[in-house]
């Protein structure tokens, strides 16, 4: 299914370019805003090679409601937080949201179908 390799590709990215290679350096940035400067580097590579795991996840087709669920999870907890805590790191400000409500939408449409479980 392609978008099952699409949506693993959006964590795989952002998980080894964006943070464990440190290419985006705004990502840690916003660590460092949100959780403090001290350990920034080591927590942004931490979620970066933790969004690698959730790339393998995804591409695995393991427990995909657990998957989809937590993906969901995640990604609207990370960017409420970002938008209180660090909207002007964000590359679009607020506007992130809506990107981030889309892919949570392209994700449950994806991996859960479109009946509600």
């Amino acid at each position: 299914m392609i978008s099952r390799i699409a949506i693993g590709l959006v964590w795989f990215v952002n998980g080894l370019i964006c943070k464990v290679l440190g290419l985006v350096p705004r990502h840690e940035a916003i660590v460092a805003r949100i959780l403090g400067e001290k350990f920034s580097h080591e927590i942004t590579q931490f979620i970066g090679v933790s969004e690698i795991a959730m790339a393998c996840w995804v591409w695995s087709k393991f427990y995909p409601r657990v998957n989809a669920w937590t993906q969901i999870g995640l990604v609207g907890t990370m960017n409420l937080l970002e938008i209180i805590l660090a909207r002007d790191l964000l590359l679009w400000g607020a506007f992130n949201a809506v990107f981030a409500l889309l892919f949570m939408i392209f994700v449950r449409v994806s991996l859960l179908g479109k009946r509600l479980h």
